[in-house]
Order: structure tokens, then sequence, then C-alpha cells
């Protein structure tokens, strides 16, 4: 064993289990930064997403060159094609990274989450009808509650009824959504 078998065997260990994926999420999430009130969780969703995004593209990496190189490849130091094609990936994936801004001072901003074009999608449409749900069965609940009282029970209708109908017009906007 020589003095760099084991700097060699980290920088391979390295090279395949997090900086490709490393520099894939900073190429798709440049705006991620590990600092403020956020940072423990920012880390771990990073070193997460770079670990498992390495091993997905060691896997992919792997079977191309099985697949497409006309006499394979021996996944062994002598013959390092893999670990070439992943140190590309990743050279390719950091300097879109640097291109999106990822690495600069300043981090670029998070596109808002309804700035798809779509006004709502199933998603909100089944949150909305669970929030509208939640209303009705606690509207409900107080009018079992509150029976004595006329007039409470007066409000209590009128809302749980503008409740059902909110409830009906909703349901009706998704399933138009589905039909088209």
């Amino acid at each position: 064993m020589t003095v760099l078998g084991p700097a060699e065997g980290f920088l391979g260990g390295l090279l395949l289990f997090f900086v490709p994926g490393y520099f894939v999420t900073k190429a798709v999430f440049p705006e991620w930064r590990v600092r403020g009130h956020e940072a423990a969780r920012r880390l771990v969703e990073v070193v997460t997403l770079s670990f498992v995004t390495s091993i997905g593209l060691t896997v992919i990496v792997g079977y191309g060159l099985l697949s497409l190189a006309p006499g394979g490849f021996a996944a062994a130091w002598s013959d390092p094609v893999l670990e070439s094609c992943l140190a590309v990936v990743a050279l390719v994936a950091a300097v879109v990274a640097v291109a999106r801004g990822a690495f600069a001072r300043v981090p670029p901003t998070a596109p808002a989450p309804g700035s798809t074009g779509v006004e709502e999608g199933a998603w909100e449409l089944s949150r909305e009808l669970d929030r509208l749900g939640r209303d009705e069965r606690r509207l409900e609940h107080e009018l079992r509650v509150h029976g004595s009282d006329a007039s409470e029970r007066t409000k209590i209708s009128a809302e749980l009824e503008s409740v059902r109908a909110e409830k009906e017009a909703v349901r009706r906007r998704r399933e138009e959504e589905y039909v088209a």
C-alpha cells in the first residue's frame, strides 16, 4: 500500500458519494444557503440530497459505461473511467451552479411557489377542501353544543351554510379542471 492509498480512497469516496451530488444540488437550488435560523435544517437537506444524488449519478453513469462502452470498464484504480466521468459531471454541474449564482455573495431569489402560471393545482384545491371540511365539522359541533341559545344558533347556522357553499364551489371548480 502506498502513502497515497488512504488519501486516494478518501478522495475517491468523496467523488463517488458526495461531490457530483453537491454541485448538482447547488445548480438546481442556487438560492439555498446554510446560514441564519434555518442553517441546521438546510445543512441536513444539502448533505442528504448531495449523498442521494451522488449515489444515483454513480449508478446511472456506471450503467451507461457498462452499456455503451465497447469493452465495458473495470471498476479498479488502474481504470478510473467511472471516476473521470463523475468528475466531468461534477465539473459541468459546478459551472452551471456558478452561472446560476449559487456561490455568489448575495443568493438569487427563490421562485415564488405560485409563479408557475397555473392558478391552482390539485394539491392546493385538496388542502382547501380539507380546511373547509374541518371548518364544517367544527361548526356542526358548535351547533350541537350551543343548541339552547337561538341567536348564537342562527349565527353558527349561517356560517355553516356559507362554509358548505364555499366547499361545494371549490369541489365544482376541481371537477371542472379535471374535465377540461
